[in-house]
């Protein structure tokens, strides 16, 4: 697995309801700050999503921003970013993020967040991309989630391997050097040759 450089976080445009999933985020953004690692995220500066970019900037680090511009009127893009894109759909931002990211980090959110969440895991199976996958699991927010995965993986839809490479923890140390210490893919459900 190369090197982390820069890490795609997932996170919602809202900050939850308690305070557990705002430290979690002002504690990633730190993390990411304090190892030198870029945040690569949606580019808002709202919810979760503009909680982990300000601490990271707070903390002297790097921050890239993507977000379409038709959004500009609902989610509101973070003005100090280090570098923010702009692109024309969401499907392109998605794509973006993928492409600048060496690892990808799901925190809290909503259906916008399990989207991309997804479409990460999916695009690995596929064997499209070999790059680490986590969930910051914060107060057990995802235990619906994985309980879901496992029994995907038990009535045969999905297999060992695939979900084997989404890495866990509930903190974002933990889950940083898991995701870093990420061995290579397994081999894909189907091969890119097939699509």
């Amino acid at each position: 697995m190369p090197e982390l450089r820069r890490v795609c976080v997932f996170c919602g445009s809202r900050p939850g309801e308690g305070t557990s999933y705002v430290e979690a985020a002002r504690s990633m953004g730190a993390e990411l700050a304090a190892r030198g690692i870029e945040l690569v995220y949606g580019g808002g500066a709202v919810g979760l999503m503009g909680i982990v970019a300000d601490a990271v900037l707070d903390a002297g680090g790097s921050v890239t921003g993507v977000i379409p511009t038709g959004l500009f009127s609902r989610e509101v893009a973070h003005d100090r970013v280090t570098r923010l894109h702009h692109t024309a759909t969401m499907h392109e931002r998605k794509a973006l993020m993928y492409e600048l990211a060496d690892a990808f980090v799901a925190m809290p959110g909503g259906l916008g967040t399990l989207d991309e969440l997804f479409e990460t895991l999916t695009w690995a199976q596929l064997g499209l991309h070999e790059k680490p996958v986590g969930l910051l699991d914060v107060d057990g927010f995802f235990g619906d989630l994985l309980g879901f995965l496992r029994r995907t993986e038990t009535d045969g839809f999905v297999k060992h391997r695939h979900l084997a490479r989404l890495r866990v923890a509930g903190g974002p140390a933990a889950l940083l050097d898991e995701l870093a210490d990420e061995p290579p893919a397994a081999a894909p459900w189907i091969g890119p040759e097939k699509l």
